[in-house]
């Protein structure tokens, strides 16, 4: 590519359709390469310094040098979608994105981050049997999260975050009415702080996604309830 440029983009792996972050943790601690993709989302400098002009304006400018230049797989450029913002975070949603980034077109280019420049993450939520907890002095400082798949009960990860310190010794008290001496898990895994419980109560849970492990990422506790009901 002749000249200097300086491209603003980000790598990622793409996996069943949508990029994951786990995946991409995974990828870059083995040292490999093979599934990174560079998304190409704007030109910042091409011999001279692009940042004070529109963001449309730098928009084109990068798709004209990548075509020029006959850039190709694995730098992808990042398409500008116009639209109701409303209905194409909703659609992210059903996708199970990470979330959506709004630009404004007519916008010169800042490193931080502004009203200009808005990232909005989509938050999912469900409902996980408690299969363990981890005791504080006067409640509990995490819980131990399955899912019911067919006839096995598999590990979902665990919560520690989202209750108050009068929310924490309800759940004790509730947890402590269904102590077993063993886990439940189908296939059991090894926490020596925990103590396991039948998995009668659910936890509400919000979390961010889940990881290449099947685990939840960046939970958070909303509520319990017994037998799924509150």
């Amino acid at each position: 590519m002749p000249g200097q440029t300086i491209i603003d983009g980000e790598v990622v792996v793409v996996h069943e359709g949508r990029t994951n972050f786990s995946e991409l943790q995974a990828e870059l601690a083995a040292g490999r390469q093979d599934r990174l993709v560079f998304y190409a989302f704007d030109l910042l400098w091409r011999d001279g310094d692009l940042r004070r002009r529109p963001q449309i304006e730098r928009k084109q400018l990068l798709l004209d040098l990548l075509g020029e230049n006959d850039i190709e797989f694995p730098v992808l450029f990042s398409e500008r979608l116009v639209g109701d913002g409303q209905k194409m975070f909703e659609h992210a949603v059903k996708l199970n994105w990470e979330g959506i980034i709004s630009k404004r077109a007519n916008a010169p280019y800042r490193s931080e981050r502004t009203e200009n420049w808005l990232k909005i993450k989509t938050i999912q939520r469900g409902k996980f049997p408690v299969v363990g907890f981890v005791k504080d002095p006067s409640g509990v400082a995490a819980l131990y999260l399955g899912k019911q798949e067919g006839k096995e009960l598999r590990y979902m990860g665990k919560v520690g975050t989202g209750w108050s310190h009068t929310v924490s010794s309800q759940i004790r008290k509730q947890l402590d009415t269904v102590v077993s001496p063993k886990s439940k898990l189908t296939r059991p895994v090894r926490k020596p702080k925990a103590t396991w419980v039948e998995p009668k109560f659910f936890a509400d849970v919000e979390y961010r996604d889940i990881t290449s492990e099947g685990l939840l990422r960046a939970s958070s506790f909303k509520g319990l309830f017994r037998d799924d009901k509150s």
